[in-house]
Parts: structure tokens; C-alpha cells; sequence
């Protein structure tokens, strides 16, 4: 009885919260690293996660195989969470931000508007949970320089609330 008791607890330690992330793979690029026996090769996965209730991240791993790769990703990216403030399913101003030669712009948008975005920041707004936003890329086409600069958008956005209190 003391042993299915153990087990028990053992199981409901291990319960997984990875149901609540949403998944997306941004972009997946083999690459070369060359060594004095010749060429390896390996795979480099950029994913990007989030709960759609204000939370996104982005990892960007290697591997051996595709698979490998995108699981290191996923792990980076449950590490490196960013907190998006909202108002009314939208962002509380505009933003542009750069980081590195991409530039990103961000507008709140009316409702029912909804995610007005091209390429791979489209995906970050979404797995946000932003509902009613507009975004252009300005800056390099880089899929991976353009979601560092949103989720860096996205961080750099203040809560309405905490400005007033600031000010005050």
C-alpha cells in the first residue's frame, strides 16, 4: 500500500503543463560547421511559444536532428517567457523597435479588427494573445531578427495603470 502510494505522488509531481503552450515553428535551416575531418552537419530550429493569455517566447537551438532541434528550442523558449501588456485585446500604444537591421511597428487597432501581420510576427501576436493589433516589418526580411524585435516590442510595452501610478 506504501508503494502504490509512492508511485501515486511520484505521477502527480511529474503532471505536464505543456498544454497549455502553443507552438509554432518559425523557421528550420540546416547548417555547416566544417572541422578538420570535413563537414558536419546539423539543424538549427527557431520556435516560438505561448499560452494566447499573454505570454510568448522564442528559443533558437541546434541539433543533430530536426527533432532534437526544435525540442531544444521549445526548452529555450519556456525559459526566455516575455509578459505582454493589453487593454482591451490590444496593445496600450504604438511601438517601433528595432533589433539589429529589422524594424517592427506595432499599432492598437479597434475591435474586430483582428492581427493584421505578415510573416513571422503574425505568429507571435497570435500565440500572445492579442487579438486586435497591427504590425509591419520595416527593416531586414530575417524571420528570426524580426520576431527578436517583436517579442522586444512587446516587452517594452507598459501597463497604462503602472504609467498613471508612476506619474502620480
Amino acid at each position: 500500500m506504501a508503494e502504490e502510494r509512492r508511485t501515486r505522488n511520484r505521477d502527480n509531481r511529474h503532471e505536464r503543463k505543456d498544454d497549455e503552450f502553443g507552438q509554432k515553428l518559425i523557421d528550420i535551416a540546416r547548417v555547416t560547421r566544417v572541422m578538420a575531418g570535413g563537414k558536419r552537419m546539423s539543424f538549427r530550429a527557431c520556435v516560438v511559444i505561448g499560452d494566447r493569455k499573454g505570454h510568448v517566447g522564442m528559443g533558437l537551438k541546434k541539433g543533430a536532428d530536426v527533432a532534437v532541434a526544435i525540442n531544444k528550442a521549445v526548452v529555450a523558449a519556456k525559459k526566455s517567457l516575455v509578459a505582454v501588456h493589453m487593454v482591451d485585446d490590444t496593445i496600450p500604444a504604438r511601438i517601433v523597435v528595432k533589433f539589429k537591421a529589422a524594424r517592427v511597428l506595432l499599432k492598437p487597432a479597434r475591435k474586430g479588427t483582428g492581427v493584421i501581420a505578415g510573416g513571422a510576427i503574425r505568429a507571435v501576436l497570435d500565440l500572445a494573445g492579442v487579438k486586435n493589433v497591427v504590425a509591419k516589418i520595416l527593416g531586414s526580411k530575417s524571420k528570426i531578427n524580426n520576431v527578436r524585435a517583436a517579442l522586444l516590442a512587446l516587452e517594452r510595452l507598459k501597463d497604462p495603470r503602472q504609467l498613471r501610478e508612476m506619474r502620480k
